[in-house]
């Protein structure tokens, strides 16, 4: 391990799969040592975690990276959004967290959404619509199904709120990731009375929002992990906003991360409010907004395929005629909670790498339909997507992106961007600098750019066309949830 010419900064991705760490060099962004360890998900009827597996999760990632975490001056914490945590009087969980792609929740969704003023209300108010995803919808099933879980919650947190109150011995959490509840007026940067009375949770409950720049607190000295008395901690924030700050990105430029979901984003200066839902419209972490849309099957839709398949998951061939929407998980964009997968187009000669090849497809056209919703009118339509995430790498997502875009793609070389944004939010803390400016300055967006190829018109009408058709019977979908 090379001398570091800076402090060490520490920044933690705790995602749906795992506990990733890196500590990072905050004058030069070289990483110095790094570390992973992972958690379980449930695989019953819903999704769920311990969330006491995410801090052992993060012990072990810790001790993977030896003396350096010892260092560390200051330590900021992102993590998977949405997720419900449920805390007694002591801090321990009441029940495992519900995680954002637990989709249960859909009939309240749809519930609060009619009793309180309609999707139009919900944008303008929160900036979203509710979806099983959000925090607000899966409250609002806990206390349908389990009451008395209801009654034993003394705190309500979200994963990354979790880890840092157990760092610092302070409920926190940030703008980012609180805009992500639909408990949190977006227009008022505040939490929205009339809405948590609608759903009868207690605004004592939740935590601060720290303001951007500001100190959650600090590590307090009743833990074993390696962290002084005293080392500073930063707000934290979600997943999305956290890649954010770790690519620095300024507004206007399009991300499109390939992870266990897909999402679309860019940094605006404008405040989102989408009545149809289709786009979120999320705070950032430093006073800007994220708008942003998600599917849930993105990855491990489409590696699910390969497997069944018995195919590696570059082992596509083109196909001309064939559409499989991946909805394994039911979907979020298009919003068809019970959705199951569908397959059209099946004939004798169909290959098996052509039906992997048509489930990358399926799974790029839904990310790509919300990509003009996200971006601002004004926003440069030809520059280069940035992809990120871990399918980024893979040549097949590659080369669908390129092909069903129709626009050049640069692939940053920086791995780890929540965990790496993190830190450039700790090392904001200490230099006085945005977190975004310190990532640029890291040169953390730095790879590869793919030229533009011509767009596959043919392809994504075909899709269009399919989904279109096949509507109401993927509305009624498979409820096994």
């Amino acid at each position: 391990m090379s001398a570091a010419e800076g402090p060490l900064v520490v920044g933690v991705d705790t995602s749906t799969q795992s506990t990733k760490v890196l500590v990072v060099d905050a004058a030069t962004g070289q990483v110095v040592a790094s570390g992973q360890a992972p958690h379980t998900v449930s695989s019953g009827a819903g999704r769920e975690s311990d969330p006491r597996q995410w801090w052992d999760a993060l012990h072990e990632a810790l001790r993977q990276c030896g003396d350096a975490a010892h260092e560390a001056a200051a330590v900021s914490i992102g993590g998977q959004q949405h997720g419900l945590v449920t805390l007694d009087e002591r801090g321990e969980p009441v029940r495992p967290a519900l995680l954002w792609n637990d989709v249960r929740s859909a009939p309240q969704a749809r519930r609060l959404t009619e009793e309180l003023g309609g999707a139009k209300f919900w944008a303008e108010r929160t900036g979203l619509v509710p979806a099983a995803s959000f925090t607000v919808t899966k409250w609002a099933w806990l206390a349908e199904h389990e009451p008395e879980a209801v009654r034993a919650t003394k705190a309500v947190r979200l994963p990354h709120d979790y880890l840092t109150e157990r760092l610092t011995g302070e409920g926190t959490t940030d703008r980012g990731d609180a805009s992500g509840t639909g408990w949190w007026a977006s227009g008022t940067e505040a939490y929205d009375s009339e809405i948590l009375a609608h759903v009868g949770l207690d605004p004592v409950l939740l935590p601060r929002v720290v303001r951007p720049g500001e100190v959650a607190g600090t590590v307090r000295d009743s833990h074993d992990l390696p962290f002084s008395k005293g080392t500073l901690v930063a707000a934290g924030t979600g997943d999305n906003a956290a890649a954010a700050l770790g690519l620095g990105l300024r507004p206007g430029t399009p991300v499109l991360s390939l992870g266990t979901s897909g999402t679309v984003y860019a940094v605006s200066k404008r405040r989102p409010a989408d009545p149809t839902g289709t786009v979120a419209g999320f705070a950032d972490a430093h006073g800007d907004w994220l708008p942003l849309a998600c599917t849930l099957n993105c990855t491990l839709a489409v590696d699910r395929i390969a497997t069944l398949l018995g195919l590696d998951r570059e082992a596509v061939e083109p196909t001309t005629a064939l559409t499989l929407l991946p909805y394994l998980d039911g979907e979020r964009t298009p919003n068809l909670p019970n959705a199951s997968g569908l397959l059209h187009g099946l004939r004798h000669d169909t290959t098996a790498g052509q039906l992997l090849q048509a489930a990358y497809d399926g799974a790029v056209h839904s990310l790509l339909g919300a990509l003009d919703l996200v971006l601002d009118e004004d926003a440069d339509r030809s520059a280069p997507l940035l992809l990120i995430g871990g399918g980024a790498r893979g040549r097949a997502w590659q080369q669908t992106v390129r092909r069903l875009s129709g626009r050049p793609v640069q692939i940053p070389e920086a791995k780890e961007l929540v965990a790496l944004g993190a830190a450039a939010q700790a090392a904001g803390l200490l230099t006085g600098e945005d977190p975004a400016a310190v990532a640029r300055r890291w040169n953390t967006a730095r790879g590869p750019v793919l030229d533009a190829v011509e767009r596959d018109e043919a392809a994504l009408a075909r899709i269009a066309g399919v989904l279109s058709d096949a509507a109401p019977l993927l509305e009624r979908g498979t409820d096994t949830h």
